[in-house]
């Protein structure tokens, strides 16, 4: 009976260690924080395209202002023409209501160019706007796949770790006969030594993904790579470069 008491002791024992070990996997926070960046970037690149959204409806907006006004302005002028005509017949009282609608094509078309150039300035701001959402998304769409390159990595690693706990597990069971239910000193120290390596891991990885400025320099390089990768599309051409112009 306590035999049997104690075989399952140790089977209830280490079925709550394998749910505890699979909590703590690393490869599932690995996973968690890689959807976490997805998240984060799919939230960010929504907020980019409304913001370059706005852009487009600033400009489509405009443009219908200018062709309101450039009818406005035509119209204008015809009335004003035909109250010129009216005039020379002799006919004031026509004359007197082509130039009241003249004067109403007129005032209707100061208010929109007063509201066209009011969109003008918005549409300024929005540019700028739309450029900084542009470059963001760009930005964490490279530390998006860095963090996807360090996944590889981290997982890579992660195996070779487990490979050598299952060797060392070996090796250490190996001309031992000591029973299953009695802890060791060695397993103690085995158990805190793990919890350690995956408290330091951690922090490796939290300072390696929030390093900003590795990032920013690998994305200056790639912006003068392709520059030079430019400017020898521009010689083959036979094209002058930027610089030759500006000095010319």
């Amino acid at each position: 009976m306590i035999r049997t008491l104690r075989r399952a002791w140790r089977y209830f024992a280490a079925f709550l260690s394998g749910k505890l070990d699979d909590l703590m996997d690393p490869r599932i926070q690995i996973e968690q924080a890689l959807d976490e960046a997805r998240r984060q970037h799919g939230l960010l690149s929504e907020q980019a395209g409304a913001v370059i959204g706005n852009e487009r409806e600033l400009e489509t907006r405009i443009a219908r202002s200018e062709e309101e006004a450039a009818r406005l302005r035509g119209a204008a002028a015809r009335t004003l023409v035909l109250a010129d005509s009216a005039r020379r017949d002799g006919d004031r009282t026509k004359a007197a209501a082509y130039e009241r609608s003249a004067r109403s094509f007129a005032g209707r078309l100061a208010s929109l160019e007063s509201s066209a150039t009011v969109l003008r300035g918005l549409l300024e701001r929005a540019k700028l706007a739309s450029a900084a959402a542009r470059r963001a998304v760009e930005q964490n769409a490279a530390a998006l796949q860095h963090q996807l390159t360090e996944r590889a990595e981290l997982l890579t690693e992660l195996e070779a770790a487990k490979m050598q706990e299952r060797m060392t597990d070996t090796l250490r069971q190996i001309g031992t006969a000591v029973p299953d239910d009695v802890p060791t000193l060695a397993n103690v120290r085995d158990r805190i030594d793990a919890r350690f390596a995956r408290a330091t891991g951690r922090g490796e990885i939290a300072a390696g993904t929030a390093d900003a400025r590795l990032l920013e320099s690998e994305q200056a390089e790639i912006e003068l790579e392709g520059e030079q990768r430019l400017e020898e599309i521009r010689r083959s051409l036979g094209l002058a470069s930027a610089t030759d112009e500006e000095a010319g």
